[in-house]
């Protein structure tokens, strides 16, 4: 299997003061950044990706074991070995904002690497909201083992059900 995938984030802001209609201040300012990934499990590399909505049911967790369980969408098994972008998005596929808040992280063998301290989570992510991480060098998110370290956890408050957007790209070694 062969994968290459890019990750692209821009973010474009204008600015216009009180008096913008009388000659005020104006200002504009633009962040945009793409990072390409090339098969393979060096820096700058991807071999797995794993795309996907997935529905938690009200205050439980969706448990997703990134080392041997996943298939990725032609049904290959996904044994991850590194973690190199993730991108969890708070609302369905259709556009549908959620009702209740996602938290990332905590659970038994937690992917750790971009989660710190002795209980890491990330959230709220709030309905509607997204996150973005990646890290295209050699040591990528962090390490994902299996049996270890090999859970992200996607934790719904209680309320309603939640349908979320995932998607992460990972090496096999």
């Amino acid at each position: 299997m062969t994968v290459s995938a890019s990750v692209r984030v821009a973010l474009s802001v204008s600015q216009t003061g009180a008096n913008a209609f009388s000659g005020g201040p104006n200002w504009s300012g633009a962040i945009d950044e793409i990072l390409s990934f090339t098969n393979g499990t060096g820096a700058n590399q991807c071999d797995l990706a794993y795309v996907a909505e997935r529905t938690v049911a009200s205050a439980t967790n969706d448990d997703i074991d990134l080392a041997g369980v996943l298939t990725d969408a032609l049904g290959a098994t996904i044994i991850a070995a590194e973690l190199v972008a993730l991108l969890i998005i708070n609302k369905q596929k259709d556009g549908t904002a959620n009702t209740t808040d996602l938290t990332i992280g905590l659970g038994t063998n937690p992917v750790l690497g971009f989660l710190g301290g002795t209980l890491p989570t990330i959230g709220p992510l709030k309905p509607g909201a997204m996150i973005l991480l990646a890290s295209p060098g050699a040591a990528g998110l962090g390490v994902v083992g299996a049996g270890a370290s090999d859970v992200l956890r996607i934790a719904n408050s209680s309320g309603a059900q939640a349908k979320y957007l995932i998607a992460a790209l990972a090496r096999s070694a």
